[in-house]
Order: structure tokens, then sequence, then C-alpha cells
């Protein structure tokens, strides 16, 4: 594979942006990844739904008063709006000539878990991710204090019911486990003390917020410091610790480029990262120019959002409805806003199961014959509102270069799909684009398309 393809697979979610990185350098493409501006502006689909507590408390009364016909309406609003939240967020990874913030973004999403099914509030769903998304690139401790105060994230791991004498220790459990240090790296009477620092820490109108009535006001010894402590107090005391740098420089490499990083990568990556102050901007720049410059294609399994985009992107297919998009990664295991526990996406080798390789495999074969994917999911969506166009095919046309001989354009396609070419798949190839290839005929396009389907279905078109 082409290492400018392979790159903007890496740092976006196809081979668009490689042309740019080969033109500008990979040190450009970054500077201007980190410059993109976030827009702060709230979604019009979303404006409706309750965004204070006082708004989420009279919806909770109405539907109390409501017959079921009128909360069964009420809710459906809500999933629907739900849906249109993760096309919303899809459309925005496609759109963007410089993705790595939305990826950056994902990524944090994926670390500080916080589920629609859980927390069933779009509005706090939004404003957590636009939390990510702001802070992309900003502070790990920085974003640390501002994601654990928000209403999504005290709702999702419980801490509404943490108050003085009935404590709730999942807050303050899965901030060290999971969101800083790992295990092992703290005590379970660290993780008691820390559900006494985030007792009473509970929904807010704007974000979390302490109510004094269930606050702990005692002093308790935290990873080794003693006082009154509250989540920003706590949250500088963790970061004190020296093993911080490494959970989080390990989950990156793993986002971005290798599905096991060495334990010396993440020692040298994580201590920069330290040396830096957790600033995240350096760290990526830093990790991403180093490994740009080392041959360690075919480390990663595509996660299926940069498996469905590489595909879209080559076949030059329209996004008619992207809520198809979000059922089927919805299909492969990457549901937005709603991971299967707050862990997280394992990523890895959980993304190529059997099932999901042979859900891939057909999704190329429905693409390469344009036919639009996801059709029984859509029309089982009352909202979707499909008409004559979307459910019309799709008409893929692939780039290619008609004056070049058959093994320049087997050439050609492979640097754009796989990472490596065995000499057997080399031989297959040319049984569908022969030596005697004239693309000056009809059927030129279709050859090459097949080309396209059959090198699209090999376990190396999974890899980046």
């Amino acid at each position: 594979m082409d290492k400018y393809t392979l790159w903007s697979l890496r740092l976006g979610y196809s081979a668009k942006q490689g042309k740019v990185i080969k033109e500008t350098g990979i040190n450009s493409f970054l500077d201007n990844s980190f410059a993109q501006q976030v827009n702060s502006e709230t979604p019009e689909f979303i404006q409706n739904s309750p965004k204070s507590f006082k708004e989420l408390q009279a919806i909770r009364k109405k539907l109390k008063s409501s017959n079921p016909e009128e909360a069964k309406a009420i809710y459906k609003k809500e999933q629907q709006t739900y849906l249109d939240l993760k096309s919303w967020w899809i459309a925005k990874m496609m759109d963007n000539e410089f993705p790595l913030r939305e990826k950056m973004t994902c990524f944090w999403h994926n670390h500080y878990v916080s589920t629609y099914q859980k927390v069933k509030v779009n509005n706090w769903i939004f404003q957590h991710n636009q939390i990510l998304r702001e802070n992309a690139f900003g502070n790990f401790k920085t974003l640390t204090k501002k994601i654990i105060q928000t209403n999504a994230m005290v709702s999702y791991l419980d801490n509404t019911d943490n108050r003085k004498g009935n404590l709730n220790e999942n807050l303050s459990r899965e901030l060290l486990e999971l969101f800083t240090l790992g295990i092992g790296n703290y005590t379970e009477q660290d993780i008691k003390n820390g559900a006494k620092g985030l007792a009473g820490l509970g929904i807010g109108e704007d974000g979390a917020t302490y109510r004094k009535i269930f606050e702990d006001t005692e002093s308790f010894s935290y990873l080794g410091e003693s006082g009154n402590l509250k989540i920003d107090q706590m949250v500088d005391v963790i970061f004190q610790h020296p093993k911080v740098p490494y959970l989080i420089t390990r989950k990156i490499l793993k986002w971005f480029i290798y599905d096991d990083p060495t334990q010396e990568l993440v020692q040298y990556y994580g201590s920069y990262f330290k040396e830096v102050d957790f600033e995240i901007k350096p760290l990526l720049t830093k990790i991403f120019t180093e490994e740009f410059a080392k041959n360690n294609a075919g480390s990663k399994i595509k996660n299926p959002l940069e498996y469905i985009l590489h595909l879209i992107d080559e076949l030059n297919i329209p996004a008619k409805n992207i809520r198809a998009i979000a059922f089927f990664i919805k299909d492969q295991g990457m549901d937005l806003f709603n991971q299967p526990n707050v862990k997280g996406w394992d990523g890895g080798n959980s993304w190529l199961t059997s099932q999901i390789f042979l859900q891939r495999n057909t999704i190329v074969d429905a693409l390469c014959n344009g036919k639009p994917f996801g059709q029984k999911r859509l029309e089982n969506d009352d909202n979707s509102m499909q008409n004559d166009s979307q459910k019309s095919l799709l008409s893929p046309k692939l780039n290619w270069n008609k004056n070049q001989n058959n093994k320049q354009i087997i050439a050609e396609l492979g640097n754009r799909l796989l990472f490596q070419i065995s000499e057997n798949n080399q031989k297959d190839f040319e049984k569908i684009v022969a030596y005697d290839f004239d693309s000056s005929t009809e059927g030129s396009d279709n050859a090459v398309l097949r080309l396209f389907n059959y090198m699209a279905k090999l376990p190396e078109f999974q890899l980046i």
C-alpha cells in the first residue's frame, strides 16, 4: 500500500487525504488538522430535546400523565433524535477535509464511555461529545476534569446515587481503572475514599454539580494525599502518579497504528507525554511523525467506520442515507453512542470475527453491484422517509488510469487497497485483468470493478 494512502486511512476514514499528505508532508497535514475549528452550534434536530434538568423533569412529568400512545410518541421522537445524532456525526467524519479531530473525538468517545441507552438524554450525550471534540487536542488532565463533570458521565456511572452514608463507587472506580491509571496502580481503599470525594456530584443545569445535602465533608486519604478532596483536586492528585501517561498512550497507539503496541513504544511515548505535561497535540505529533517514517503497514485491523467509509470513497458512492452506514457499523459491533460496556469497543481481533468478515464481504458485493445497503433496516425505520432516489441503484464508479496496462492497473489499485500483495494474489489478479486487457472496450470498467471486488474481500484489505 502506498504510504500516503495508509496514513490517510490511519488519520482519517478513507484514502482521500493521501494526496494532501504526499504533497504537503505529514507535518503540514497535522498542523492543518490541529487548526480545524469546532462548530459550537447545537444542531437543529436536537434543539427541541430536553436540555436542562428542569426540562427533563417536565418531560418525565408529562410521561406519567400521558396515555400509552402519547408516551410512545415521546419516546419515539427522542429515539429518532438519537439516530439523527449518529448520522450527524458520521457526516462530520465524511465531509471534513482534515478528519483527524473527528477521529480523535471518536477515540475519546471510546475512552470516556457514556451511552445513550443508559443516559437517555440526547442533549447530554451531545454536550459530552462536544467537550471531547473541543478538547480533542488539548490537555489530558483538563479533559478528564471536564468530562467527569458532565451530566452524561455522572448519570452513566450512577454517581447520581452516590451520597454520604450510601456511597456508589462506580465513577470513582472507573476514574482510576479505565480513565487514568489502570488496574494495579491504586487500592480498593482509594476507590472507596474517592467515592467520598465524589459524593453529591450529580445532575446540574449545564453540567454536573455538587449538592451540599449529599456531600461527604470528612477528610480522607487518596493515592497518598489527604484532605476533603473534590473532583478537580482528586484529578490533580491522580496526575501526580507516575503511571498516568502509559494507559492512555497505549490506547492511542492501538487506536491509530498498532493493535498490539510493544511495551517499549508505550514507555517511550508515555515518558514524552509526561514531559509535555499531558498535552495531547505534541504527543500525537511525535507519534505520527516518527511512526510515519517506519515500515509498519498491516499492523492494525480496520474498524467498521474505516472499512465502510474507505469502500464508499473508493467507489465514489454518494451518501444518500447516512443512517444506513450507522446501521452497518452497529451490526459490525461499533454502535456510536452505545458501546457494549464502560470499557468500550475492544478493537483489534474483535473487528474481524468470522461473522463480521462475512458481513464485510456481503457489503462489498452490494456496493460493487450498485445495490443500496441496509434497505430492510431503513424500511423498518418509520422516520427515514426514503424516497425513490434513496432506493435507486448506487452507480459505483472507480477511478483508474485507462492508459495503463494490466499490471499497472493492478499495481495502482493494490497501492490504494492492500498493505501487501502476495505472489499468488498477483496471479489471481492477472486472471481478472489479463495481459491482453483493453481499456477502450465497453466492459473495461466492469472488469476493473471485479478486480476491486476481489481485492476488497481479501484479508489484506482488512488491515492498515
